[in-house]
């Protein structure tokens, strides 16, 4: 069971703090950046990172935890689609905070959560992709190979007694080359 959050809660009530947290969690999945103050980004945060773990895991049941804690099916579907393929390399970390400063009105100090969408590293980044096109270049060559098996020993078995004749006939045309070669190489002695 999770621990209890110390302090009071952001809204006044559980059930407003839950409906709270949904809400910016969907806002920040729709617009991949929202400005709020420092609490409740750092309250969304390890909710907001939950929710893209069960996106990166993809299947139904996932699907539908999502969908009991945001409503917008649009949000959801971009979540499971767009987000989760974009950070399917990273580990965890899916979202940034940056302090901003404080707002003018109340002088609340503010933050701006933004989801980390780019790669781990653009090393990594290269080497994910090259080894994914080696694998798919490799499945594409597996099911050729297959096919050209048995047509490859046939021509094999055909191919190697014509190179022991070619062998046989070009033999005496290179020692017949090497004799002429040699008495041009005495005479330059």
């Amino acid at each position: 069971m999770p621990t209890p959050t110390k302090g009071p809660r952001l809204g006044g009530g559980p059930a407003h703090e839950r409906l709270m947290l949904a809400n910016l969690a969907a806002a920040l999945f729709e617009h991949k950046r929202i400005t709020t103050t420092v609490t409740k980004a750092k309250r969304l945060k390890p909710y907001a990172e939950r929710l893209v773990t069960f996106a990166k895991r993809g299947d139904l049941s996932s699907r539908r935890r999502v969908l009991g804690l945001i409503s917008n099916k649009g949000v959801v579907h971009e979540l499971f689609t767009d987000i989760a393929g974009a950070v399917a390399n990273r580990d965890g970390g899916y979202t940034r905070i940056t302090k901003i400063g404080n707002r003018k009105g109340d002088n609340a100090p503010m933050a701006v959560i933004e989801l980390v969408l780019e790669p781990v590293s653009p090393k990594q980044a290269v080497v994910a992709e090259a080894t994914a096109a080696a694998k798919r270049d490799a499945e594409k060559a597996a099911p050729a190979a297959e096919e050209a098996a048995p047509v490859a020993e046939e021509e094999v078995v055909e191919a190697e007694a014509p190179e022991t004749e070619a062998v046989e006939t070009e033999a005496p045309e290179a020692e017949a080359a090497e004799t002429e070669e040699a008495p041009a190489a005495e005479e330059t002695k």
